[in-house]
């Protein structure tokens, strides 16, 4: 293991071993200062995180835009500090964590039998969606990791998860879809992260209006199953309890082939994905590159 790996994964397993002792309101305080100082670092995942943002508010001038990665850092860290925290959370907090609207669209479609895809962007924190499902809703799903390095850090992040209710398999390996069809076909619930994929598989979709690439699978699994698909975002305000929304359920076009198909799913993915992160775009967490000019800098912003 390289010395860059090894500390990258004892930071994270302090995280886990220290912060989730601190009072709520200590633990709040230290991701705020942390974020600001990040912010003000000006490093290339704060830049990278403006970048962004500027494709989703292209109107905004660089103190408005400034203002924006300064909150989506306070954002990203609050999502941080509850993720070191949620194992130690009650069942009670987890569900006054959380205030879901349209949660029928997912309890109806669990209660038909026909299996349920859920995807969601990088807002807000998905991990607490996630075990606001399994406490709140009872209901248990299979989710899919990507594998990291060092392999211990993939073990903590398998093994946090695992704990709070997930089922958890690597992306890596070929073998993840096929568990998930079968976890469909049997009625299960399946949650995927969908906004980023920039393999040779990923489905060109039209985001904020230049070209982005989002994964296939969701859409896949819809159409090979017969599982509801529905868009899920999320937000935080300034109260401790996050919000959110499940939108309606994503059709499988009649016509067309499969591509055809997955394609016009995807984009329609990507329309819900769009206008969450339009209301809230300070808790979109994208501090990767997404949109295929800004990989080639002479295309657009670096």
């Amino acid at each position: 293991m390289k010395a860059q790996e090894r500390l990258t994964d004892a930071l994270y397993g302090l995280g886990w071993s220290t912060v989730k002792k601190l009072p709520e309101p200590a633990a709040v305080r230290l991701g705020r200062t942390v974020a600001d100082l990040a912010w003000k670092r000006r490093g290339k995942g704060v830049e990278r995180l403006e970048g962004n943002y500027a494709r989703v508010r292209p109107d905004a001038g660089p103190e408005e835009l400034a203002e924006l990665s300064r909150a989506g850092m306070r954002s990203y860290l609050r999502y941080w500090m509850e993720s070191f925290r949620l194992p130690a959370w009650s069942p009670e907090r987890i569900r006054s964590g959380f205030a879901p609207k349209d949660v029928h669209h997912l309890t109806d479609g669990l209660a038909s039998g026909r299996g349920v895809v859920l995807a969601l962007p990088h807002l807000a924190n998905w991990d607490l969606a996630g075990a606001w499902v399994t406490t709140e809703l009872d209901t248990p799903f299979t989710t899919v990791a990507e594998r990291l390095k060092p392999e211990t850090l993939y073990d903590r992040f398998v093994a946090y998860r695992e704990g709070l209710g997930m089922e958890v398999l690597p992306h890596s390996g070929g073998s993840a879809f096929g568990t998930l069809a079968r976890r469909l076909r049997d009625g299960g619930l399946v949650c995927l992260v969908a906004d980023r994929d920039l393999s040779a598989s990923g489905v060109a979709v039209d985001f904020f209006g230049a070209t982005a690439r989002m994964p296939a699978g969701p859409a896949l699994l819809a159409q090979q199953t017969g599982a509801l698909l529905l868009p899920v975002t999320l937000w935080y305000d300034d109260s401790p309890v996050m919000q959110g929304r499940v939108h309606p359920p994503i059709e499988v076009p009649e016509a067309g082939t499969r591509t055809e198909r997955t394609a016009v799913m995807t984009q329609a993915l990507a329309d819900a994905f769009g206008t969450g992160i339009a209301e809230h775009p300070e808790d979109w967490h994208m501090l990767q590159r997404l949109w295929l000019a800004d990989l080639d800098p002479a295309k657009g912003p670096a």
